[in-house]
């Protein structure tokens, strides 16, 4: 089984070091800057997990993909999507499936449109990591999972092909037989420590420390309300879990956006947030918290795009 690795960034580059580790055929499809980085430094990982130093990994660039992948690991930011479809669609052939490993689900609507509903599977990912500033993977927590299946629910035989590949690996897999329940579930809980921790500038413990626990649960349960209304009401287990990170005293954890919007870097606000909003019921329910992240966020891009175009 040949996969194809969209990117060597923190996502791409983890999962895809330990697929070419473990022995299974891996290409990277990367731009010239990441992929002049690599020939020099190899890819690095750095994780409780164990370090990887891979010194001569399969690259490929957009312009000369000359065959098609079994499997395409999409793991990019949202808003980058339309552009990362175009630079793999070469590699997309009869019979390849797309895992894509994004939050939320917008990316799912546009991965079937470009590509045809059979060819897209449900994928999530739950790791911690980032790229230092030498390009080095830096894996923070012993968390590495990635869990798939169809998005119809059945166990198919690429699910099962994909299963073995990914056994006996150094991360954890599972595919799912209600993947799209999972997404959802994860989708909820993103979007509310990403809109709690963008709105508040610190992290769970910060916030909890001043008294705002409260707003954290309330900004839960409006995204649980939406997830219920398109038939995918988070579950008992998933609720006590996002409601305990959430409200966790000490904690020192905050989003991937509230560190992006601390360095004034672009965010996925529309994909995470105005895409959960346009899904809620037209009236009935309750929704300030949710609203008030979303203008939050606007704002933020609106005085990011007017401070660079006056530089």
């Amino acid at each position: 089984m040949r996969f194809l690795i969209v990117g060597a960034g923190a996502l791409g580059g983890y999962f895809g070091a330990r697929l070419l580790d473990a022995g299974r055929d891996v290409t990277f499809l990367l731009r010239e800057r990441r992929a002049a980085q690599i020939a020099k430094t190899g890819l690095q990982v750095r994780s409780p997990c164990g370090d990887l130093s891979l010194t001569d990994p399969p690259v490929v660039l957009s312009a000369d993909i000359a065959s098609h992948y079994d499997v395409i690991v999409v793991g990019c930011k949202a808003y980058d999507l339309e552009a990362t479809m175009t630079s793999f669609a070469p590699a997309v052939g009869p019979d390849t499936v797309i895992l894509p490993l994004l939050n939320g689900m917008r990316h799912i609507d546009a991965l079937k449109a470009r590509f045809g509903d059979t060819r897209v599977l449900g994928g999530l990912c739950l790791i911690s990591a980032t790229l230092d500033d030498a390009g080095t993977v830096l894996h923070l927590s012993d968390f590495h999972q990635i869990v798939y299946g169809e998005l119809d629910g059945s166990h198919s035989d690429r699910i099962a092909a994909i299963e073995a590949a990914f056994a006996d690996t150094n991360f954890t897999s599972r595919a799912s037989t209600h993947v799209l329940h999972e997404m959802w579930e994860k989708w909820g809980f993103i979007a509310s420590l990403a809109g709690i921790t963008s709105l508040m500038r610190g992290t769970v413990g910060d916030y909890v420390a001043a008294g705002a626990a409260d707003l954290a649960v309330r900004l839960f349960d409006e995204c649980a309300a939406i997830s219920a209304h398109n038939g995918f009401a988070p579950r008992d287990a998933a609720r006590e879990r996002g409601l305990s990170i959430l409200t966790a005293a000490g904690s020192p954890m905050s989003a991937s956006m509230a560190k992006d919007i601390e360095r004034g870097a672009r965010i996925e606000g529309a994909h995470l947030i105005d895409d959960l909003l346009a899904r809620a019921p037209a009236s009935g329910t309750s929704l300030t918290m949710l609203r008030v992240v979303a203008a939050h966020l606007t704002s933020y891009e609106a005085r990011r795009a007017r401070e660079a175009a006056s530089n």
